[in-house]
């Protein structure tokens, strides 16, 4: 299909075309040009093929893949797409397919791992999409706080209950017309993500006769979906924080003749099942029987062979009962009530999914056409009105003066309990009963998301603490003429709010020795803000690490430790005690669950572990760890300023690790005024080439919290000419 490839001096994509197809078709081969391993392994992580070439590493992923139905929902969305979108998605795949080979021969991965380029489906994208945001939502905090209510009680869950290290989150404002320099509206922000290297987020610029877009892509889908700016209007998102994914304790027996049934609320029914084999790198095959019940695909346990063990894939725990369901016998005809079907806490789990687009058959990719057409804040109003999956807060503003402030999504309306923790399958009351009506708001002047309780409370459990959203909202109403250059004061704000609940209590501590009052006294002095360069800064964190270790030991918590034990590895990260009580460190110093004096012992040997340690920079203990599919042997990563609850917010483990694993995807600023004033920036750059000039040069830039220019004058861009698709 004839298009134009153009490159601003970042090597950031402009492209051009006759109409949208064929422009669609020139991201997809642009793309694969580009980042060709990236969608590689992207493409594979969706199917749960990635240990084929990944090795033993990508078992466990490749396993939740399967037997959550990954791929298998991506083909129903795909089957339900409306023509035209369904033929913008299929030009969008030839693309793909036309570049892959080129761009292969341009990354040396594949070489490395043997790895041969495959032929991308009409539902590839669907399915890309969907391995990205299937862990988004954290379902797997439902198994957290299941095991804390079962250990500790109902009461001691709302002790933990923050956002935490596994949890995707962001930064956006809106800015009206009346606090900018200017005159026109201010859209701005930063997506929080695991730190990826090729990044998430792809720089490019979609322009046709029906439309000219700038905004950031994700690699393998069509569209600008989170954050785009067509001239006339512009949007971003964060996460709503929103609870939409459901997890059942499922009864599961197998029939001698091999068949699975389900105890549901009217009785055992029939489940699907079927075995899938993955192909391991340099290892034995592994089998993966994937079950689905009606509430959804069985992804943690399952029942035994008949006459055998429990399954392979399913988490350590007792034996299995082949006649009936684990922890008890079976009861045939009839639905839950007497004590045959009550939860044995000690049995193996067997838990299944229920999310949405698996139910609905839809992943809402109409809304991403109708975003690139938008001219005004209803039209991109409209097109979030299809959005499905994950659920976002959306902003928006336009040039003729229209605000958006909504929830976008879908949202099951259902028992409060499915949103507190793992729900019994076969006790009526749990099933879905329709979809919420998403909130929106009106817009004043400033209009703030930071996955704090906005106006998406009502949909959601947990959320993150305030001091992101308190701390945007107090820097932007302290002046009414920001220009769009001048608002990286704000993405790299460096004030942590919530030390104060960790030093506080240090200034009533007694019988400190003499370098423990000095340290002591340096943090009580300290400014509260989290820099690179800071000693203070590194004190307090190894405080609060020390503080966080010690309290996780605490015998009253002792139950929580052996959690992870009962569940497949890929969810340790949502169920560990340290890292649990490393977020949740606010509400447990301030608590009843722990002794006053307890607390205070922790906090008092804290202080004296760190005196005794030599002074060092935040910056040489937080250091980026970005995700590789082939990580770089002995690479030294730089480190950062920031921490989980700055602007800049920039996620370690604490009590785990300081170095950061997740931060801000990109930065933006989308200004109304004049296009080209607006700003970018991501990690990394705009190639996932090794040694390729733009392979990261936008790093420095990123580290210093400055941004690049958003280019939009043709003249300036350099056309690229080459005949790899041929």
């Amino acid at each position: 299909m004839e298009h134009q490839v153009l490159r601003d001096p970042w090597g950031i994509p402009h492209l051009r075309a006759g109409d949208p197809r064929a422009l669609a078709y020139a991201q997809g081969r642009v793309t694969a040009l580009d980042r060709a391993w990236q969608l590689e392994v992207e493409r594979h992580r969706a199917q749960g093929t990635s240990a084929s070439f990944l090795g033993a590493e990508a078992v466990d992923w490749d396993r939740l893949a399967r037997r959550a139905r990954l791929a298998d929902t991506a083909r129903r969305c795909h089957a339900n797409l409306d023509p035209d979108t369904a033929d913008w998605v299929a030009a969008y795949v030839d693309g793909v397919n036309a570049g892959l080979a080129a761009g292969a021969r341009r990354a040396p991965q594949f070489t490395a791992t043997g790895l041969t380029p495959g032929r991308w489906q009409p539902w590839t994208p669907l399915a890309v999409w969907l391995a990205h945001h299937i862990l988004f939502a954290g379902f797997p905090g439902k198994l957290w706080r299941t095991e804390v209510a079962r250990h500790l009680g109902d009461d001691a869950v709302g002790h933990f209950a923050t956002d935490g290290p596994d949890t995707s989150g962001s930064n956006g404002w809106l800015l009206n017309g009346a606090r900018t320099a200017t005159g026109q509206p201010i859209v701005a922000g930063d997506p929080h993500r695991y730190i990826e290297d090729p990044g998430i987020y792809q720089q490019i610029r979609l322009a046709c006769p029906a439309y000219d877009v700038v905004g950031l892509a994700v690699p393998g889908v069509p569209g600008i979906a989170h954050f785009g700016h067509t001239g006339p209007v512009a949007w971003a998102i964060t996460n709503a924080m929103a609870d939409y994914q459901d997890l059942y304790a499922e009864r599961l027996r197998r029939r001698a003749d091999g068949t699975v049934e389900a105890l549901g609320p009217d009785g055992w029914r029939p489940a699907e099942a079927h075995v899938e084999t993955i192909e391991v790198a340099g290892g034995d095959p592994v089998d993966v029987e994937v079950i689905e019940t009606e509430r959804g695909p069985v992804v943690i346990g399952g029942p035994a062979p008949s006459g055998g063990p429990a399954t392979p894939d399913g988490p350590a725990g007792g034996p299995a009962n082949p006649d009936g369901p684990a922890g008890g016998p079976a009861n045939p005809d009839g639905p839950s009530g007497g004590p045959d079907t009550a939860v044995d806490p000690d049995a193996e789990p067997v838990v299944s999914l229920r999310y949405p687009p698996r139910v609905r058959g839809d992943l809402g990719f109409a809304a991403l056409p109708a975003l690139l057409a938008a001219t005004s804040v209803a039209d991109v109003d409209a097109a979030c009105d299809h959005w499905v999956e994950p659920v976002n807060v959306v902003l928006a503003a336009d040039t003729a003066g229209g605000l958006l402030h909504r929830v976008a999504g879908a949202v099951p309306v259902r028992d409060p309990a499915n949103g507190r923790g793992v729900v019994p399958a076969w006790e009526p009351g749990h099933e879905w009963r329709g979809w919420h009506d998403l909130p929106r708001a009106d817009v004043a002047d400033v209009a703030v998301m930071a996955n704090e309780r906005g106006i998406s409370a009502p949909l959601g459990v947990d959320f993150a603490p305030p001091y992101r959203a308190d701390r945007i909202r107090t820097l932007l109403t302290e002046r009414a003429d920001w220009t769009a250059s001048e608002l990286t004061v704000v993405h790299t704000d460096t004030r942590l709010a919530s030390a104060e609940s960790l030093l506080a209590p240090l200034a009533d501590l007694t019988g400190l020795s003499p370098d423990a009052v000095a340290l002591r006294d340096r943090l009580l002095g300290w400014d509260r803000r989290m820099r690179a360069d800071s000693t203070d800064a590194a004190a307090y964190a190894a405080v609060r690490a020390a503080v966080v270790r010690r309290l996780a030991a605490h015998p009253a918590l002792a139950p929580l430790t052996e959690v992870p034990r009962r569940y497949p590895p890929l969810f340790h990260p949502w169920l560990g005690l340290v890292s649990k009580v490393g977020f949740a460190l606010e509400n447990l110093l301030r608590a009843d669950l722990l002794p006053a004096a307890d607390r205070a012992d922790a906090l008092r040997a804290a202080v004296e572990e760190v005196a005794g340690t030599d002074p060092v920079t935040w910056g040489e203990l937080h250091r980026l760890a970005p995700w590789q599919a082939l990580p770089e042997p002995e690479r030294e990563w730089p480190g950062l300023a920031g921490d989980h609850d700055c602007v800049l917010a920039t996620s370690s483990v604490p009590g785990v690790t300081h170095h950061c694993f997740r931060a801000s995807a990109a930065r933006y600023v989308w200004d109304l005024t004049r296009r080209d004033h607006s700003r970018w920036i991501v990690p990394f750059g705009a190639s996932g080439v090794p040694d390729d000039p733009h392979q990261r040069d936008q790093l420095p830039y990123w580290l210093r919290g400055d941004l690049i220019p958003v280019v939009t004058d043709w003249p300036r861009l350099t056309e690229e000419h080459d005949d790899t698709d041929q």
